[in-house]
């Protein structure tokens, strides 16, 4: 491919590897393209964010396509995924150490289906409080962090398909097809919960944004190839 399709507009399908942030991909990319066609400005953008902890597919869009971005972003998600039950964390996931433990004895496949059927459908969520939120013009984590008490509004959120395997307890491994704005991690503590136990998320990997696959993903390390074999 041109180099100056990056500027004209170019879509990326990047496996974000673990640990880092979706905004890492993004400076990371924007970075080689810059240098690949010596210019001081391109816009790059992403369209729905992952959390640090989470892997899998994430959607880049370069130049004009930027303005595919809202569009993208409202796309259906899939992600697969472990929860264990029997612990909690603050953040919901392993970001925080574990707070507290519940019991999981009583907790039979029959059970565990009868919740996974009352996730289906749309419904109301509510945000985790480590999360990327805006309150008041800060970010929700930045209040969590200091230990400060915030209320986050909940969202309106649909569950379209939701599969769990019960093999490996108490580990629950799953996916999960879902609407814009779902959090997966709230999703774990909400089941957790309705379980009468407790629920973290403990790895997530997004395989699907709308109808982009995480099977014709790049690694960063492959896009960066591409971007500097890639014609002037």
């Amino acid at each position: 491919m041109k180099a100056t399709q990056f500027q004209e507009g170019h879509m990326l399908l990047i496996d974000k590897p673990l640990t880092w942030t979706s905004f890492d991909v993004v400076n990371k990319l924007r970075w080689q393209i810059k240098n690949k066609l010596q210019v001081k400005k391109i816009k790059v953008g992403h369209a729905g964010t992952l959390d640090p902890l989470a892997t899998g597919l994430l959607v880049l869009c370069t130049g004009k396509f930027t303005k595919k971005i809202e569009g993208l972003t409202a796309d259906h998600k899939t992600y697969t995924g472990t929860v264990l039950l029997g612990k909690t964390t603050p953040s919901y996931d392993l970001e925080t150490e574990y707070d507290a433990e519940f019991p999981t004895q009583h907790i039979t496949e029959d059970l565990i289906d009868e919740v996974r059927q009352s996730f289906l459908g749309k419904q109301l969520q509510t945000p985790p409080i480590f999360s990327a939120k805006q309150i008041d013009g800060k970010r929700a984590y930045e209040f969590a962090r200091k230990g400060e008490t915030v209320e986050l509004k909940q969202n309106a959120i649909e569950v379209f398909d939701f599969t769990v395997d019960t093999s490996a307890l108490p580990e629950l491994h799953f996916s999960i097809k879902c609407s814009k704005g779902t959090y997966i991690r709230s999703i774990a503590a909400d089941f957790g919960k309705a379980l009468e136990s407790g629920g973290t998320l403990i790895e997530l990997r997004r395989t699907a944004s709308g109808d982009f696959d995480i099977a014709d993903a790049l690694t960063v390390e492959e896009a960066i190839k591409m971007i500097q074999e890639s014609e002037i």
